[in-house]
């Protein structure tokens, strides 16, 4: 079954998934036809963003500020062949990882930075090892890169060849360029505080728009303006959390397909008064999942998106999903924390993580990032092996 229905819809994912803790539901404001139109964040102030104020600087690459325009439609998105570049990498990583470059490993399983190389130079070996890389170490900062300086459009040609770039269906993009998926807290935004006033926590894993039929695989994100402190990614391997399961359990798994949403999240920008580029959907996939590159079984379950395991009853499938939601969430010994500084692009595997921001910090400093997302094959899972 290639789409479906969701059959549940009781949980809160209503959250800008990069930044933590959910857009308030407030009115949004317009913004005439300044250069932050559309619907706009309660808490954004153009003027800020773009000329500076109350203290703050104006954003360092205005351009990249987020447009919600809705006049943007597209049609459903229609299958297509990926291909999987890892497969042809040189496993010695010649290209991406010439003598003289820095790679430094956060932990034994997850996360890896690397210093001495710049990615936008990659020939296509290079870049075909940078997928293989990728998969292996889960997600991988790369330091002193030059993405937030180029076109945008140089940019996204550099992803291109990693997959279709995946259009998000509400988030806001920089004007021109959908396929820009932007992260963004402006400068003196406290929305966290309301937040924080029913809730104790910023932390949402999840793996993105695993909704789709063809969910991203090779994801880039870089930094564009940082806090001084705070605002981290925790990312999560789910094949070490697959790994960590015994085998009875492991092999339970196998053969099981939970649906995952993305309703929630548009009716949530409608009711908001924000945009809906496309009518959302929701797919099955199975809960465990084969990498086509390396090999490995994932983990593919997450509490933004999935809604329920395929032919288990509510209980039933309320309870396997917290239990694999706790098991990863808790398993600190397979996660890794991401830093970011002026000049970071992180490479991670969607197909093989989680991740989660954190909203950590309470001066108002500006958080934003721009996303590339290409998308990968369907979902598969291969045969149990013990």
């Amino acid at each position: 079954m290639s789409s479906v229905t969701p059959r549940r819809a009781d949980r809160d994912t209503a959250r800008d998934g990069h930044g933590g803790a959910p857009d308030p539901a407030l009115p949004a404001q317009r913004f005439g036809d300044g250069s932050l139109q559309g619907a706009v964040p309660d808490q954004l102030s153009e003027e800020t963003e773009t000329k500076g104020g109350d203290g703050f600087e104006a954003a360092k690459y205005p351009h990249y500020l987020p447009t919600w325009n809705p006049e943007q439609k597209y049609p459903p998105l229609e299958p297509f062949e990926h291909k999987e570049h890892g497969k042809d990498a040189d496993p010695s990583f010649p290209n991406l990882l010439p003598t003289g470059t820095q790679v430094n490993h956060l932990t034994p399983t997850i996360g890896s930075e690397v210093k001495g190389i710049q990615l936008s130079s990659l020939t296509p070996a290079g870049r075909d090892e940078l997928a293989l890389f990728v998969a292996q170490r889960k997600v991988v900062a790369f330091r002193a890169q030059d993405f937030a300086d180029l076109p945008i459009g140089e940019a996204l040609d550099f992803g291109s060849y990693f997959g279709r770039h995946h259009i998000h269906p509400t988030s806001g993009s920089p004007e021109g360029f959908p396929e820009a998926h932007l992260v963004h807290r402006g400068a003196n935004d406290r929305s966290a505080e309301s937040f924080f006033a029913t809730r104790t926590s910023s932390v949402a894993w999840h793996s993105d728009v695993s909704y789709e039929q063809q969910p991203p695989g090779t994801t880039f994100l870089y930094i564009l303006d940082v806090p001084a402190v705070g605002g981290d990614t925790l990312f999560a391997d789910g094949v070490e959390a697959y790994r960590r399961l015994s085998p009875l359990f492991r092999e339970r798994l196998h053969g099981l397909k939970a649906v995952h949403s993305g309703f929630e999240q548009v009716e949530a920008s409608v009711r908001k008064g924000s945009i809906k580029r496309r009518e959302p959907v929701a797919n099955e996939h199975p809960i465990v999942r084969t990498h086509p590159a390396t090999g490995e079984k994932a983990i593919y379950v997450n509490p933004q998106f999935t809604r329920d395991i395929v032919g288990l009853k509510k209980e039933e499938s309320d309870a396997l999903l917290k239990f694999l939601y706790e098991h990863i969430a808790w398993s600190a010994d397979i996660q890794a924390r991401v830093k970011w500084e002026a000049g970071t692009v992180v490479v991670w595997d969607n197909r093989v993580t989680q991740h989660s921001a954190l909203v950590d910090w309470k001066d108002g400093d500006r958080r934003h990032l721009a996303r590339i997302t290409p998308q990968a094959e369907r979902p598969f899972e291969t045969p149990y092996e013990a």
